[in-house]
């Protein structure tokens, strides 16, 4: 398989030379260094930087985008079938991160409308402040985000 310099890859995925050096630091893709030093990439490093670049519009953190990336194989090519593995894996957060959304849209003015969340000023929502027992935070979010 050929590889291409840091130039191609940048190049080609879109993302300036700074990030891709940042995401080699992360672990989220490889290279390794000619006889002058300079850096070359499989072509496998495309796929990799665009389901980061996915995965961050999502808002998916680039811990969990490099755990998922670990579980794939680490030596010989990444077939299609490792590739599926890994979607199968994060379908299910994907569909928590939809329904959280979901509800967020869905209740907007209700839990932020406002802007207090548990407040004891909160007259409409929250009377009496009951929901400063059950926790911090948007407890009305966190709760519908979970069902």
């Amino acid at each position: 398989m050929a590889e291409i310099s840091i130039g191609e890859l940048a190049r080609r995925s879109g993302v300036a030379v700074s990030a891709i050096h940042f995401y080699e630091r992360k672990g989220l893709i490889e290279s390794r260094r000619t006889a002058g030093n300079q850096r070359r990439y499989e072509r496998e490093a495309l796929r990799r930087i665009a389901i980061v670049k996915i995965a961050q519009q999502l808002g998916i953190p680039l811990a969990d985008i490099a755990r998922m990336f670990a579980a794939l194989p680490q030596q010989g090519r990444t077939t299609r079938r490792d590739w599926q593995g890994m979607s199968r894996r994060w379908a299910a957060d994907l569909d928590r991160r939809i329904a959280l959304l979901q509800s967020l849209r869905h209740h907007l003015d209700d839990c932020i409308g406002c802007g207090c969340l548990s407040l004891q000023r909160c007259g409409m929502l929250n009377p009496g402040d009951a929901l400063a027992s059950q926790g911090s935070g948007p407890i009305r979010l966190k709760r519908r985000g979970k069902d």
